[in-house]
């Protein structure tokens, strides 16, 4: 069996390699080409280009990287468009990836595409381009179906490999010793996301929020991971503003500051899944800039922002976006989960739920997609 496959980032070479690992399985003498990560080499791919090429993010970035970008992609198609594989796989990375995957399927090349773009939630009208694009879709979320379904394209559902990675339970005390916070009580995570932006806007509140819970609680403690240097140095910054807060600032390790918390606020994003599949109850608060909330709220057709309401398609934990992320409402919602009543636990039972979901054997069940792609089968 001959593959081809493209990632363009470090999440995109995790999921590949995992792929890879689940055909290799099955198929001991398969070939790889395409560009890929050391994940995905240590399976055998001998990269056409280095990935960190494809890594570009935000608006500029990518424009001012227009022409290597464009030559690359089409240095790609050369390849396979002259030397079909029995399937190309594109992982995640749409705007570069379908476009690609378009012009192979029109030459002839089976194409399928690893982690569907939101087309639930906002810019439906991309499914048009994804039915030309690809042969089959693989999803991470079961909800993402229905509508590859409405549009008449194959999509199967695969698990989410967090959920395979991540056992159901998870061992708070550990997790608190590996910090060093053994002898805390209470203790509430604070994500105020990864980028620079959002930290500037989120990490006062959060900390505003901290400041007088920590007046009503005494024995609370509160961490908080900083992404990378960058966003240590500002929230160092931003925490000269609260002297004597209780608090602990942590280099990344983001996994483990919510597997140790009881409680997590956190910003809409991916964290919420990994919260989620940690088991620990959380309050979604997030705020953008008013000219880009004034778009975002037109173009977003999903009634729920975070992903475990969104997994749960009702509103199992507290959302406070843009107006309604506010000091008193934060401290509101978290209240009750921090002191143990039943909306804690009712997440909890939820969130159990949702892991059994997403925890199907993520390598095996992408394997059997692409396997069933190849030969032709539903």
């Amino acid at each position: 069996m001959r593959i081809g496959i493209l990632a363009g980032e470090a999440s995109g070479d995790i999921l590949g390699s995992r792929v890879l690992a689940g055909l290799r399985s099955r198929y001991p003498d398969l070939v790889v080409e395409g560009i890929g990560g050391p994940l995905m080499a240590a399976q055998g791919l001998d990269s056409m280009f280095p990935m960190e090429r494809l890594s570009v993010m935000g608006f500029v970035e990518p424009l001012k990287r227009l022409p290597e970008l464009l030559r690359i992609r089409g240095a790609v198609y050369r390849h396979f468009r002259d030397n079909p594989p029995d399937l190309f796989l594109g992982i995640d990375s749409p705007d570069f990836n379908l476009r690609l995957e378009r012009k192979l399927r029109k030459a002839g090349v089976r194409t399928a595409h690893l982690v569907s773009p939101t087309v639930w939630a906002w810019r439906a009208g991309r499914m048009k381009g994804i039915s030309r694009a690809v042969d089959r879709m693989l999803c991470l979320f079961p909800f993402e179906l229905p509508i590859y379904a409405e549009h008449g394209v194959a999509a199967s559902f695969v698990g989410h490999p967090l959920a395979d990675e991540i056992p159901p339970e998870v061992d708070a005390a550990a997790a608190r010793a590996e910090l060093g916070l053994r002898g805390e009580g209470r203790l509430l995570a604070l994500l105020p996301g990864s980028r620079g932006g959002e930290v500037g806007l989120l990490a006062p509140l959060f900390l505003q929020a901290a400041a007088e819970l920590a007046k009503r609680h005494p024995d609370l403690h509160f961490v908080l991971p900083a992404a990378n240097e960058e966003r240590e140095a500002q929230l160092q910054h931003i925490l000269g503003t609260f002297p004597g807060l209780p608090l602990t600032l942590v280099s990344g390790q983001s996994r483990e500051v919510m597997a140790a918390a009881d409680a997590v606020l956190l910003a809409s994003g991916t964290a919420t899944l990994e919260a989620t599949l940690l088991n620990r109850p959380m309050v979604v608060a997030y705020r953008m800039a008013p000219l880009s909330w004034a778009l975002v709220s037109r173009l977003v057709k999903t009634p729920f922002a975070a992903l475990p309401n969104i997994l749960a398609g009702r509103a199992l934990v507290p959302e406070l976006i843009q107006d309604a992320a506010t000091v008193d409402n934060v401290v509101a919602e978290l209240e009750p989960l921090l002191l143990g009543q039943g909306a804690a636990e009712a997440q909890r039972d939820a969130f159990s739920a949702i892991h059994t979901d997403l925890a199907l054997g993520f390598a095996v069940h992408a394997a059997d997609a692409l396997i069933a792609t190849i030969e032709g089968r539903a």
